[in-house]
Formats: C-alpha cells, structure tokens, sequence
C-alpha cells in the first residue's frame, strides 16, 4: 500500500502530520492525522493553588490564552460556590469577544484565508499574510492588522495582559473598568463592526460569487454529515461566553441539551495509540469508528456547529447574514468549508455584542467580585473560537488541585478532522497522481477548523513540523513530503 505523507502541514497552531494510504489502482484507502506531541498539561496542574489555575491554563496556547482563562475561572466559580456580580459577568463577555475578533481576523486573513484570497493552486510561498497583502492590497492589510489589535487592546484594557490575561478571578474581576477604558473600547468595537462588514463583503466577491469555489464548497470531498454542538442562550442563540450545550443531529434535530455541570453524561473520550490526541464521541450512540451520519458518535464544533446547533444570533447584523447563509446552504450546513463563512458571521456578532456591552451603563460598577465559598469541584464551559471548551478540576479541603480534566476545541474536533481528511483525499487524489496543489487542498480540509494541536494534546513547543506520507497497498512508503 503506497503512503503519501505531508509533514509538516501548515497555516495551523501546532504539530501534526498526515498521512494518506493507497491501494493497488492508486486511489485512497485510508487516511490518519497523526499529533506527534505529547505535553501533558493536566499533569503538572495537580498540586498547584486553585487561584493559580486560570494563569496557569493559558499557557496552553499563546492564540487562545482567553478561552482557557476563563474556563478556568468559571470552573472556579463553580468549585467554590460562588456567583459573579453582573458587572464582572458583563467584562468578562466584554474581553471575550475582544478576543473572538483578534482570533477570527487572525484565521481568515492569516491561516486559513490565505486559500481563497490568493487562491489553493497558488505556489505555496504566495498563500500567506504576504500574499494577501500582494492580492488585497497594503490599504486592506493595514486594516486587518489595526483590528486584530483592537480585539487584543479589549483583551488588554479587562484582562491586564493582552495575550496572558490575569484578572479573572473566583467570583469575579480584579479590577472595574473605568470611564475613560470604556469609551476607548466602545470606539473599538464601532470600527470593529465596521470591518467584520467589510471582510464578509470581501468573502462575498471572492468566494460566493466564485462558481469554481462554491463547487468546492459543496463537493462530496468536503462534505460531512455529523452532529453539532454549541452553546446556546435561553433562546438558542450563540453564545460563546455562557449557556448551555446543545447537541443537534445531521438533520438539525435536538438530540440533546447539557449544563456544564453534567458534561460526563453526554461526552465519552478514547484512546488510539497512533496519536497523543484523545478522540471524543457522543456517549449516548458510543464510537461506531471514522464515519459520519445519523449513528456516529462523531460530532463537531466550533463556528459552522455553533451556527447549526444555534436558532440565530443574538445581534442583527449577525442574524441577516445567518439567515443568509442558511438560506443559500440549507440548514445544517454540512460542508467543511462552510466553517470559514460561519467564522466571519461570527466575527460580526462579537463585535456588535462588544458594541452593546461597552454600551451597558452596569459595565463601569465598582462591584466585581463576591466572596468565595469552600473548594469543592467545578466545571467550566465556554466556547473557544475553535469551539467548545471544558475544565475539569477538583479542589482538595485546602483548595489545591486534585484532578485536572480539560477537553477543548481541536480535540473535540480531532476525529472530525481525520474524516475530513481522508474524504478531501478520496475525492482529490486518483490512480496515485499528487502534486503541490492537491496536498495544500488536502490539508484545507483541517485548516477549516482553525485546529490548535497545542491545546488538543497540550504539547511543549510552539513550532510547526507535519510531514504527508503516502504508502502502497503493501504499506511501502512511495512519497514523503515534509516542510
């Protein structure tokens, strides 16, 4: 069995390799990503001060250092019993959408952008930062990077830090926010709006009305008939900071709903030997393998799941082109690369939500914080921008850490993105015949997801190594390819 191997694969946070299998005639058997990395986090969290969790958990990942700060905190809260005041609920959603900006700008324009703004048969030195800028223009550029520092600035001005933040607390915020900070975020978030508008118009031009894109969009190579999860408001809108989970199936049916006290009951995780990356499944169906439809326990997250598990959004610039969107795609919308578009709906909603919470008068009260209770055990839930984020810690009688437990975006996603990758590779590569454009079209079925392999198996170093191998029928490596 011949095997193609592509290492590294690129445009991603993290460590991975993916390899692809071939048969006699040359067409795919199989395909696997590989997260090579094992960091362990969890284990060096046990012993270590409660208070000290929420610092700690950011250093997971330098790109999503928010999410894991407040799952952290809010899985405090619930360890020591005690409920934030209204004020520090608000500035926490408030930093948090600051950072749902910076990471989605980020995404599209820097990561996965880059395919479709420049194009994925452009050389692979062009699909980048630089070649948007040479494709968009220095005008456009400077604007993307003067907004991506205005969700980190928002993250900054309530956080402390802007990319390790340090003022969640235990009930609360360290600090209140001020007249004079307000006003700057409100500005902020005004121009943010702005540009989310201007960036899904660009999305508009080049994708949607693209016939050769929408065909991708729509293939069987990048189709995939799954669950979804999300959290929702009361209504079943998004949202990313507090809620419930919910669960629909292939058809957009609830199949559940859970508080985050009662994730256990509904999420399962096993083992392969093959990957560091443990492989989540609903517990309710079991693991059935690397397949999809209504008897799979695979299910998805992040933004495309958050818009399908969702009934809307809960602003209206957002809810217009929800709308939309569903009204071209059909709902649930089931092609991977439809996670790009649901990420710019979303980049709308958090900087129209930032608008509305930088308009709050409650957002300025000097009451952030309730005292604590006794330690006890916690869960937290928010929603990453790669999707839905769980800690786990139980506190012993002195409020150290007993039991670490985290589950979050990319490893909620992982045995997803396996599937994702061997159905782009049936449907890309035939009769054993792989160039440079092929892989990179593989590899945009992972990159959809934003995936962060640091957070997924919570490993040591920040580089980017992924080699593609492909194999024969009789597993004789044929071709290898690494960056």
């Amino acid at each position: 069995m011949k095997e193609i191997s592509i290492d590294p694969i690129t445009r991603l946070e993290g460590h991975g390799s993916v390899s692809i299998f071939l048969n006699e005639a040359g067409e795919v058997e199989n395909a696997y990503l590989k997260v090579p990395e094992l960091r362990g986090f969890e284990a060096f969290c046990l012993g270590r001060q409660a208070e000290l969790m929420p610092i700690i958990t950011t250093r997971i990942c330098g790109v999503c250092p928010v999410a894991h700060h407040y799952a952290s905190v809010k899985a405090l809260d619930a360890a020591f019993k005690v409920t934030p005041p209204p004020a520090a609920k608000k500035l926490r959603e408030l930093q948090y959408v600051g950072y749902i900006i910076y990471d989605h700008t980020l995404h599209f324009y820097y990561l996965g952008g880059p395919d479709f703004i420049v194009g994925p048969d452009a050389p692979a030195e062009k699909r980048n930062i630089l070649g948007v800028i040479e494709k968009a223009g220095l005008d456009v550029t400077m604007e993307v990077i003067k907004h991506r520092a205005y969700g980190q600035k928002i993250t900054e001005i309530i956080g402390g830090k802007a990319t390790h933040p340090v003022s969640g607390l235990p009930g609360g915020l360290s600090k209140p926010l001020s007249e004079e900070n307000r006003l700057s975020i409100l500005e902020m978030a005004r121009s943010s709006v702005n540009f989310a508008q201007f960036t899904l118009q660009l999305f508009h031009d080049l994708v949607l009305d693209n016939p050769r894109y929408m065909d991708m969009i729509k293939s069987d190579a990048y189709t995939m008939r799954t669950h979804y999860a999300g959290t929702v408001d009361a209504k079943n809108r998004v949202n990313f900071y507090d809620g419930d989970v919910r669960v629909v199936d292939p058809a957009g049916k609830e199949f559940t709903r859970f508080a985050a006290a009662d994730y256990q009951e509904h999420i399962q995780e096993r083992s392969e030997e093959w990957t560091y990356s443990k492989l989540p499944f609903l517990r309710k169906i079991g693991w059935k393998g690397f397949t999809d439809g209504p008897d799979s326990g695979i299910y998805r997250v992040g933004p495309l799941a958050r818009l399908n598990a969702a009934e809307g959004m809960a602003t209206p610039l957002a809810q217009k082109e929800y709308e939309t969107m569903f009204g071209m795609l059909g709902k649930p919308a089931h092609g991977t690369l439809v996670f790009h578009w649901a990420r710019l709906i979303e980049l709308l909603y958090a900087a129209e939500r930032a608008v509305e919470l930088a308009s709050d008068p409650e957002i300025t009260s000097t009451h952030v914080r309730n005292p604590v209770g006794e330690p006890g055990e916690g869960i937290g839930i928010v929603e990453a921008a790669r999707g839905t984020l769980i800690h786990h810690y139980k506190l012993d009688e002195n409020a150290l850490v007993r039991k670490a437990n985290m589950i979050v975006a990319t490893t909620n996603n992982y045995p997803s993105i396996c599937l994702s990758i061997r159905d782009a590779a049936r449907g890309l590569i035939h009769e054993g015949k792989v160039d440079e454009a092929i892989l990179n079209k593989v590899e945009m079925a992972f990159r959809a997801y934003d995936p962060c392999f640091g957070c997924a198996t919570h490993f040591a170093v920040g580089q980017m190594p992924l080699e593609v191998k492909v194999f024969d029928h009789n597993q004789k490596l044929l071709d290898s390819v690494s960056r």
